[in-house]
């Protein structure tokens, strides 16, 4: 359990980022699970001719028969003696590629049997293992503890002259701060960075996660900074670990305040996250937070781990507060709910057709739920609002841009009205495929439901598309906004859009409309204008509207600052707030 003052300090130091993440909330990555194996997205990278002619195999052969095979061969190390499957294994038709070894050391036959087919599958004709098969094996020794067998493979990669990857890096750390070492892990840190690796969020989160276990809090607030200074998003792994350690700490106002913020940045708590909260709830007696949780879980379908939902039991009883909404998240670990009872709540609460979605999506089968929803849209069969909108946020975050797209089309054909959580998913993914017309038919869609992206985010919104040059869509999004929301913040975003298209005249016009208009112009607004005049190369209009900025410094009481200018100027006038708050 960390102090109360280290947490304190630990949070006064990333708070000023939180925004940043926020404000990336257009280019998050998909979820990671948490408190699993460790899996990695591989960069591209040149294949040899073996793994070519092994992955283009892979393309033909059935998917169930590469299954099977790779069942069998595991079923021969799990369960023959070495001799014996070493000479069954000899009498296999299979190619021994790079691909099937390491798909059979993934299985995690026992360790001694998987380092001596490791061993084997090198000493065949035309065989070389490579950074994926080294790299598993790496993590079959470090899940077993076995940390000098782990780092005799890693020397052999060295003196192999093997790739190591960020990914092999980020594998040794993760094991190596397991078993207690957490300096030799920072050294390795140092090591894969002396090596030119670039980090990736997996890497800087499992990092953050080792440097924040050790208390080492100063440093894991720069390694998050420099994170997003790299231009890399928060994943919901990256959130878990920042609430975790708040939590630990007694902090959970704070965890629970980035719990929503997360959500607003278009990052969805997963269910490892609900879990780890929860059972932090359970051991510090949190009934509040673990009500706040248990609601969000409720809402998007998630469950509890059997071990975690008998703490959180007991923990009510404890405190004599009623356990209902508990049992309501977790009807299938309850006795007071049967099958029969469930048959009937989705009946009557949700429908059978909301039912049957659910249990595909439950199973992670998004494909049948792309075929139900394109049958119930024909059919005029209606989903209730948050089934709806949990499909569209479940395919955003696994990329899948055709369900999410579906799923709202649905929603549009059927009058479905959406949850803004949904809409700031279908946002963010748009704007990262560059469907900028889809982006403004959502924003569209949003003001008529009577939803507000907020002050921020509608200038987020219109300052990304003008960073992207597209000024017309930037003024169109603005349009589309209700007059009360044109404050000073999105007035100078849109300026800014004209501006970085080049467009001098119309970003003064902008900014003179909005003058006539009452709107009130901050510090970040002239900060915007003087930038783009020097930009486009008008000397004498910098000058005057410099001249105009420092009057209205001089002339503004910070005090009487509107929330408005506020926000304008943390997101346009970074510099400005920084002197003021010195």
């Amino acid at each position: 359990m960390f102090s109360s003052n280290v947490s304190r300090q630990f949070l006064k130091k990333i708070s000023p980022f939180l925004n940043p993440a926020i404000a990336r909330a257009f280019t998050s990555q998909k979820i990671i699970q948490q408190r699993k194996p460790i899996k990695h997205t591989r960069p591209n990278i040149k294949k040899s001719s073996t793994q070519k002619s092994s992955i283009k195999k892979h393309n033909v052969e059935p998917e169930n028969y590469a299954k099977q095979r790779i069942a069998k061969i595991y079923n021969i190390l799990k369960y023959s003696t070495w001799d014996s499957a070493k000479e069954q294994l000899e009498n296999l038709s299979v190619k021994w590629d790079s691909y099937t070894v390491n798909q059979v050391l993934k299985t995690h036959p026992p360790m001694e049997k998987s380092w001596l087919f490791f061993n084997w599958a090198a000493g065949r004709k035309s065989f070389r293992h490579d950074q994926y098969t080294y790299t598993t094996m790496l993590d079959i020794f470090g899940e077993a503890r076995r940390i000098s067998s782990m780092m005799y493979v890693f020397n052999q990669m060295k003196e192999k002259g093997i790739k190591i990857d960020v990914v092999t890096y980020t594998s040794l750390m993760h094991w190596i701060s397991n078993d207690g070492d957490v300096d030799g892990a920072i050294d390795l840190w140092k090591e894969m960075r002396a090596k030119g690796c670039r980090p990736t969020v997996v890497s800087y989160t499992a990092y953050m996660k080792i440097l924040l276990d050790s208390k080492r809090v100063n440093v894991a607030a720069g390694v998050y900074k420099e994170m997003l200074e790299s231009g890399l998003s928060p994943n919901c792994h990256t959130y878990t670990v920042l609430m975790e350690y708040l939590a630990s700490s007694g902090k959970f106002s704070e965890a629970m305040e980035i719990f929503y913020k997360m959500q607003d940045a278009g990052v969805l708590p997963d269910k490892a996250t609900c879990n780890i909260l929860i059972e932090i709830c359970c051991r510090t007696g949190e009934i509040w937070a673990m009500v706040k949780i248990l609601e969000f879980m409720k809402e998007n379908f998630l469950v509890l781990r059997n071990p975690v939902y008998q703490k959180a039991l007991e923990t009510f009883k404890a405190s004599g507060e009623s356990d209902t909404l508990l049992r309501q998240v977790n009807r299938h670990f309850s006795a007071e709910y049967s099958d029969e009872d469930d048959a009937v709540l989705h009946d009557s609460e949700f429908g059978v057709e909301n039912g049957l979605v659910l249990n595909f999506m439950n199973k992670q089968n998004l494909v049948a739920v792309d075929y139900l929803l394109t049958d119930m849209a024909d059919k005029g069969v209606q989903l209730d609002s948050k089934v709806v909108s949990n499909i569209i946020e479940v395919n955003v975050a696994r990329q899948r841009q055709d369900g999410a797209l579906l799923a709202y089309d649905y929603s549009v054909k059927l009058g479905v009205d959406i949850e803004r959580s949904a809409y700031l998913a279908l946002i963010g993914f748009s704007m990262r495929v560059n469907s900028f017309h889809k982006v403004v038919e959502i924003v569209e869609k949003m003001v008529k439901q009577g939803l507000s992206l907020g002050t921020q985010l509608n200038s987020l919104l219109i300052h990304r598309l003008g960073c992207g040059r597209e000024a017309a869509f930037a003024e169109k999004v603005f349009d589309l906004l209700p007059d009360k929301e044109k404050s000073s913040a999105e007035y100078t975003a849109l300026i800014g859009a004209y501006f970085s298209c080049g467009n001098a005249s119309k970003g003064l016009e902008t900014f003179d409309v909005m003058k006539s208009k009452g709107v009130s112009v901050a510090v970040g607004t002239y900060c915007v204008v003087v930038a783009g005049l020097e930009k486009c190369g008008k000397p004498r209009e910098v000058e005057h509207y410099r001249k105009e900025k420092k009057s209205l410094q001089m002339e503004r009481c910070p005090t009487n600052i509107s929330m408005e200018e506020t926000i304008c100027n943390l997101l346009f006038a970074g510099d400005f707030i920084t002197r003021r708050a010195r």
